[in-house]
This record gives structure tokens, C-alpha cells and sequence, in this order.
């Protein structure tokens, strides 16, 4: 039973890996590139990053269409291949758009990739985080979040030096071989970890069609999974609005070239490293939320110290921002994807964990909308680059500080319970009218 613990717990590693990979060339140095090389606005550069968020609301149907509907036996496994190769597809074709001679070639093409990209996304996510929460009860799942995240974590700082060394010197053609590379590397990494990792489905539930109005039942009647679900898209507005902020910002105020950019998120991953292993430590004396709000007061302080970094043009004090908040954001990310998991129950565990992707997805696409929007409006007001990225970073620590007030509510014993009240209630229900 261990080994196949741990098989389990390596081959969701390998899933959540292959994700991350996609998205590695996209958040770490296609942003720059179009902001600073291509000379793209900052609202438009994060308008299409952010674009493939826009396709959230698949991630619920997916995940409860996957409760009800196996396909060839199995729940979570086709679409979790049909999410990987067209995640794939999308991110190899978006160097090929963006240096096409043909305008309306390179528009196409380069919609189409983040199109592509962004589904592909939505499909894998979901199946996979659903997978997560079926194969391992609650004391074994932040070890699964644990070891998912310090497997792609020990690949993405691998892949980011390899990526920087193959950008040094930028080239169009040296963008296009490396995310190429990435992309082979991820497919074969999301193959492996599919292989015999989802056993076959003998039994299910009788059907119930997906809707929405179904979503909008399962969150109002429970008004801790209501609460859970706008804290999310809080939190992660902020923390992961600066994803596709951070390459752009050092390389305007600290004139950072292409290479030293991309080289940023081996360090960034570094320190989530070591957040995996503060976090379980800190679980040991204190609950996940407590843990969760320790983090975001973390990301709080982090973000103040990189706005100083911006406004001083000094790289050193930049350089400590950025390890402050890859804890912050490590440890958070932890807690919250253990709570998240938590969030579930055994009727539903695909709509949960949908509408908890969909939160994570409508953050992203706010947070980048967000970021863009401030920067360029602030830096048309202010004309200094330095304060339109402090003003952008300023906002999100508001976001995380709002977030510290909703997670006081958010307490997992009483959404189970009010879960297990409404379930009771529907089998007296169809009890009663059978009768």
C-alpha cells in the first residue's frame, strides 16, 4: 500500500509538472518579450496571457461531467490527455505567431495558441486535482499537495536556468527551440503520469446532468464554500496577478536582460522549495488556515519590499522581495490547495474542485487585467515607470490583506458539516417522495 502511495503520489507529481511546464515559457518569458522586445502595452501583454482564463467556467463542467460520465472506465484520464495535448500544441505555436511577417497570420496564429493553451489548461487542472482528492483521504492529502508541488518546483528551476542559458543571446530562433524543448519535455512528462494511475470505475452514483444553476445550489446552500469560493479569487487575484508582472518590472527598473529574467523563476522556485517544507512543519502545530493567513501576511510585506527595490533601481533589495515572496506565495499556495481539497464532498468532488479551478482561473485573469490596467494607467498619470509598478504592487497587497479578513470565516468542520445536513436532507427528501 505504500508503494503504491507513493507511485500515486510520483505520477500526480509528473501531471502537475507537465502543467507547470506549459505555462513556464508564457509567464516567464513570453511576458517580457511582448512588453519589452515587441513593444506590446502591459494591459494588452496581460489581456492575452490571461486570455485562456477566460475559459474558467470549462473546468466545472469538465469536473462534473467527469462525476457522472467515465469514459472508456475511467473519470479523470481522457480528459486530463485531451487537456495535456492541447496545452501542448498551444504553447509551440506561440513563438511561431508572435514573429510571423503576415499580420493577420500572426494574429491568428498567436490567439490560436493561447486559445489552445488556455483549454487545454482548464481540462487538466480540474481532472487532475479531482484525481487527487479520490485516491487519498484528508490526512494523506497536503502530502500529495506537498510532493505535486516539490516535484514541479525541482523540474520548473531546472528548466528555467536551461531556457536562460539557451536565450543567451536572445534570438527569435533561440525563443522558438526553447519553448519547443519545453513542450516535448512536458507531453512525455504528462504521458508517464497518466500510465496506469486512475483505476477503472466500476460504480457511479445515478447521473445528474451538469448546469449551472446545480454550481450556483451547491455554493449559496453552503455558506462556507460561498465564502471559501470569493476568498479564493481574492487571494490568488493578488498573488497571481504578479506572475506575469515580475520579467517586465525587473527588466524596466533594474534593466535586466532577457536571460536574467528568465533565470528569475529558478530562484522564485528555490524558495517555494523551501515553503513546501515550512508549511508541513507548520501544520504539525497549527491549523492550514492559520498557516494560510501567516503566508499572505508574508506576501503583504514581500510586495512592499519589491516596490521599494523598483523605486531605489537597487537589484539587491529586488532580489530579497522576490525570496520573501516566493515563501509567501510557497506556503500559501500549500495551506490553500490542502484546504481546497478539503473543500469537497465524496457526491461532488469533481463541481467542487471545478468551481474552486474556476476561482483559480478568474484570478489569474483579473490579477493579469488588474496589473495591466493600473500600470498603464498609472504610468500615464505619472510618466515614471518605477510608480506604475508601485502602484501595481500596492493593490495587491490590499487584495492579500482583504483576503485575511475573509479567510477568518472559512472553516472546513463546518462546511463538512453543513454538507452532511444537506445531504441528509435530500435523502429524507427523495425518501419522502418516493413514498
Amino acid at each position: 500500500m505504500k508503494f503504491q502511495n507513493a507511485r500515486r503520489y510520483a505520477q500526480l507529481g509528473l501531471l502537475h509538472t507537465a502543467v507547470a511546464l506549459t505555462a513556464l515559457p508564457i509567464d516567464d518569458t513570453l511576458n517580457r518579450v511582448m512588453r519589452v522586445e515587441l513593444g506590446l502595452s502591459l494591459l494588452l501583454v496581460t489581456f492575452l496571457i490571461s486570455m485562456p482564463y477566460l475559459f474558467a467556467p470549462l473546468q466545472i463542467a469538465v469536473g462534473a461531467l467527469a462525476d457522472k460520465h467515465p469514459i472508456a472506465g475511467r473519470r479523470r484520464t481522457p480528459y486530463i490527455l485531451i487537456g495535456l495535448l492541447a496545452g501542448v500544441t498551444g504553447v509551440a505555436l506561440l513563438p511561431v505567431g508572435l514573429y510571423l511577417t503576415d499580420r493577420t497570420a500572426e494574429i491568428v496564429v498567436t490567439l490560436l495558441g493561447f486559445l489552445l493553451w488556455g483549454v487545454g489548461y482548464n481540462f487538466t487542472a480540474v481532472s487532475y486535482f479531482s484525481l487527487a482528492s479520490e485516491l487519498f483521504d484528508e490526512s494523506r492529502r497536503s502530502r500529495a499537495v506537498a510532493v505535486m508541488y516539490f516535484m514541479m518546483l525541482l523540474t520548473v528551476i531546472v528548466a528555467g536556468v536551461s531556457v536562460s542559458r539557451m536565450l543567451n543571446p536572445f534570438t527569435p530562433q533561440a525563443l522558438t527551440q526553447a519553448i519547443w524543448a519545453v513542450a516535448a519535455v512536458a507531453l512525455v512528462l504528462g504521458l508517464g503520469g497518466l500510465i496506469g494511475l486512475e483505476p477503472r470505475t466500476t460504480a457511479l452514483p445515478p447521473a445528474e446532468m451538469f448546469s449551472f444553476g446545480r454550481l450556483q445550489r451547491a455554493l449559496t446552500a453552503n455558506p462556507t464554500a460561498r465564502t471559501f469560493f470569493v476568498y479564493m479569487i481574492v487571494l490568488l487575484t493578488a498573488i497571481l496577478g504578479q506572475d506575469v508582472l515580475i520579467e517586465p518590472f525587473a527588466a524596466q527598473t533594474l534593466a535586466m536582460p532577457v536571460h536574467e529574467t528568465t533565470r528569475l523563476r529558478s530562484l522564485y522556485g528555490v524558495c517555494f522549495l523551501i515553503a513546501l517544507l515550512l508549511a508541513a512543519l507548520a501544520e504539525r502545530s497549527l491549523s492550514k488556515r492559520r498557516v494560510a493567513q501567516a503566508a499572505s501576511i508574508g506576501g503583504v510585506l514581500a510586495f512592499g519590499v519589491i516596490v521599494a527595490s523598483g523605486l531605489a533601481a537597487w537589484p539587491s533589495l529586488f532580489y530579497v522581495g522576490l525570496v520573501m515572496l516566493g515563501l509567501a506565495v510557497g506556503v500559501s499556495t500549500v495551506a490553500n490547495h490542502s484546504l481546497m481539497l478539503d473543500m469537497t464532498t465524496p457526491q461532488n468532488v469533481g463541481l467542487f474542485i471545478g468551481a474552486w479551478g474556476m476561482a483559480t482561473s478568474l484570478a489569474r485573469l483579473s490579477g493579469g487585467l488588474l496589473g495591466g490596467f493600473v500600470g498603464d494607467l498609472s504610468l500615464s498619470l505619472s510618466g515614471d515607470v518605477g510608480v506604475s509598478y508601485a502602484f501595481v504592487f500596492g493593490v495587491q497587497a490590499l487584495l492579500l490583506a482583504l483576503s485575511l479578513w475573509l479567510l477568518r470565516s472559512v472553516d472546513v468542520g463546518r462546511f463538512q458539516h453543513q454538507a452532511s445536513r444537506d445531504s441528509v436532507a435530500k435523502r429524507a427528501a427523495a425518501a419522502s417522495g418516493a413514498s
